[in-house]
């Protein structure tokens, strides 16, 4: 291929990117600027691209009459605590297949990854009835138990801590350090990528969650932010402006979160991939 059909792919490729780029933003970008317009502005026809005047009264109903704050804290701690527990209990079952051997170690790894086939609405009835059993319904916990772990984490953790050297971890041994100093004080430094990766994939998954909360949730006070914003809609269907204020509340953290960490996030995912 000659230089200038190169610099034409690559002009394409480039336009195709900026285009995708502005399809992705676009549908942020007007929600943010619907969730500043006087009512009923964002419904008018035509449609308005930009605020006619920056208005804030839909962010103020939604603090002090839609007790919104309540609902960001239910969230926040249930995805800070499903991400805190679900990071331990996935690494240290990744490090385990990964670096320990025990009878049938495979052959519960295949199975456990075979259940990555299985939609999770298959499993929603039978787990309902297991928390119900337990008296977890109704309660934070309801929630947090069915995230504490997962195949996927499990699966990404062991593939990546699979790269660590044996001699390193068998020197630790000779040293006298036992599997739990090996695992605290060697591998997870050693995995901080990854685990970086996980904790953005769990928290941004449970924040964004609505089936699961919905069903095991039956008192609005503990109703996570999704929720909370789907029972608002059925309220003021016709209030679009306070709907946009809500759901840019609902992405705001999320999109945050993956700000901060976008450097380890695509670290752990490039590196995960090579190695794995």
């Amino acid at each position: 291929m000659s230089t200038p059909q190169k610099m034409l792919a690559t002009l394409g490729i480039h336009l195709l990117l900026v285009a995708a780029v502005c399809l992705t933003i676009f549908p942020l970008a007007w929600m943010a600027m619907a969730s500043v317009m006087p009512a009923g502005e964002a419904s008018a026809y035509p449609m308005s691209w930009v605020p006619s005047a920056l208005s804030l009264e839909h962010y103020r109903a939604l603090f002090s009459r839609l007790e919104v704050v309540r609902y960001i804290m239910n969230s926040a701690l249930i995805a800070g605590a499903v991400t805190l527990i679900s990071l331990v209990v996935n690494s240290m079952a990744g490090y385990a297949f990964a670096k320990l051997s025990f009878p049938g170690r495979e052959r519960v790894f295949r199975g456990l990854v075979a259940t990555l086939v299985v939609p999770g609405q298959v499993t929603m009835l039978p787990l309902f009835m297991l928390l119900k059993y337990l008296g977890l319904i109704n309660s934070y916990w309801g929630v947090i138990v069915p995230g504490m772990a997962s195949v996927f984490g499990i699966f990404l953790f062991r593939q990546y801590a699979l790269s660590i050297p044996d001699s390193l971890l068998d020197a630790a041994r000779i040293d006298g350090a036992g599997e739990w100093r090996i695992y605290r004080s060697i591998v997870l430094p050693l995995c901080k990528p990854i685990l970086l990766t996980l904790a953005v994939f769990t928290f941004m998954g449970t924040w964004n969650d609505f089936m699961w909360p919905l069903v095991v949730l039956t008192d609005s006070r503990l109703h996570t932010l999704p929720v909370a914003l789907a029972n608002l809609s059925g309220e003021h269907v016709q209030d679009t402006e306070l709907m946009m204020a809500g759901a840019l509340l609902t992405v705001l953290p999320v999109i945050v979160l993956y700000a901060l960490l976008q450097r380890y996030y695509i670290e752990g995912i490039m590196v995960g991939s090579i190695k794995g």
